[in-house]
């Protein structure tokens, strides 16, 4: 019987020992479980400030782009209105000649014959200025009427002359580089 006893008080020791030691394990268990939460926050709101670092620097850099943006807005319509201000002073500058030119027959000419003869010389000199910018006259006398680059002042009927062919041109008609410019004033005949 003391054997039965002691056992009992064996068993008893062993099973206070066996609990005390699983709860010596859950305490372990919970500080461990609290301590790897503490690290497992502390990496998280580290990898926030750095998330909100990298959103700071990429709003930053969207504010320098737009300004420089901006910037080159301003530049380009400054650029552009330049270019509009000046886009005919190479046409003027080719002009000037002619222009002087005009200004010596005017100032020098001892006779009609001269002035006429250096008008002359100078229109043919400003001909080919123009038409080296692109300047074409339209063709308009005994060509067919087209309302795109006519324009249609009188209306005859005329037996010499088809239906819609122009019978005289009142003004010339330009195009520069294929478009007109300036349309051409016409008599079409009308039957």
């Amino acid at each position: 019987m003391a054997n039965e006893k002691e056992e009992k008080d064996s068993k008893k020791t062993t099973e206070k020992s066996e609990k005390k030691n699983l709860e010596k394990d859950e305490k372990k268990s919970k500080k461990i479980n609290k301590k790897s939460k503490k690290d497992e926050l502390a990496k998280i709101k580290e990898d926030l400030e750095k998330k909100e670092e990298e959103l700071a620097d990429c709003k930053s850099l969207t504010l320098r782009q737009q300004a420089d943006f901006e910037n080159y807005k301003k530049f380009s319509e400054k650029q552009k209105s330049e270019l509009i201000k000046y886009a005919n002073e190479e046409l003027i500058t080719n002009l000037l000649d002619c222009y002087e030119d005009l200004e010596r027959v005017t100032e020098n000419s001892q006779t009609e014959e001269d002035a006429i003869e250096a008008t002359k010389l100078i229109y043919k000199k400003m001909t080919k200025v123009l038409e080296k910018e692109g300047l074409k006259v339209i063709p308009a006398k005994g060509e067919k009427f087209d309302p795109y680059k006519h324009e249609a002042l009188l209306v005859t009927d005329s037996d010499e002359y088809e239906n819609n062919e122009i019978i005289d041109e009142l003004m010339k008609g330009y195009t520069l580089k294929d478009k007109v410019i300036k349309y051409s004033k016409v008599n079409v005949c009308k039957k």
